[in-house]
């Protein structure tokens, strides 16, 4: 009886020990979440602006059932670039995954003196805008979407006009498309091999 005994309790040692490696399992999950966080904290300069939160209701036997979506554009402020879209249940969830899909969608627009090369269109579905660049000290004249991305971008003097949808998902990708098509003049002064001034005034 006293070796029967004895038995089950030494297995109870056993899964108490593997109860602790289990937890120590854990402890090495913690680690990788804190390298995940070092490696986030490596794109401490771009900065995060929010253009519109959505909430969905969806209707199910109980009631109803709601989730956020959020349009994020993250930029550095000196040309680079980017919009994301994050669905949750919760807010700051839906923020943090449109930061993280927004990261993953960098681009490097041109800038000239704070303000953009050339007068050009963007389109994107129902979205339909005119971007053209300003004298220095005029700031940002544009709509709310418009806007965050062009501060994120740095692009301090600017004139903008949405003559399409007012849907800030397509006037984001239609601006987008607008920066990407712009041109930079400092190479065209260089395929051309004439100078920058005479890029602008012929």
């Amino acid at each position: 009886m006293a070796e029967f005994n004895n038995g089950p309790r030494g297995g109870s040692g056993d899964n108490r020990g593997g109860g602790n490696d289990r937890r120590g399992g854990g402890n090495d999950r913690r680690g990788g979440n804190d390298r995940k966080e070092e490696s986030r904290t490596g794109d401490s300069d771009l900065k995060e602006k929010v253009v519109a939160i959505n909430r969905v209701a969806k209707v199910v036997k109980g009631g109803r059932r709601f989730s956020f979506s959020a349009i994020v554009v993250v930029g550095d402020g000196n040309g680079t670039v980017g919009y994301g879209l994050g669905k949750a249940n919760e807010v700051t969830d839906a923020i943090a995954k449109g930061i993280d899909d927004a990261k993953k969608n960098l681009v490097k627009v041109p800038l000239y003196k704070h303000t953009v090369p050339h007068i050009m269109e963007g389109k994107y579905s129902g979205g339909f805008v005119l971007v053209q660049p300003a004298a220095a000290g005029t700031g940002v004249i544009a709509g709310g979407a418009m806007r965050a991305v062009f501060e994120s971008a740095g692009i301090k003097d600017v004139l903008a006009k949405s003559k399409g949808s007012s849907n800030p998902h397509n006037v984001v990708k239609a601006t987008f498309d607008a920066l990407l098509k712009m041109r930079d003049p400092m190479q065209i002064a260089q395929a051309r091999g004439i100078t920058l001034s005479q890029v602008f005034n012929g």
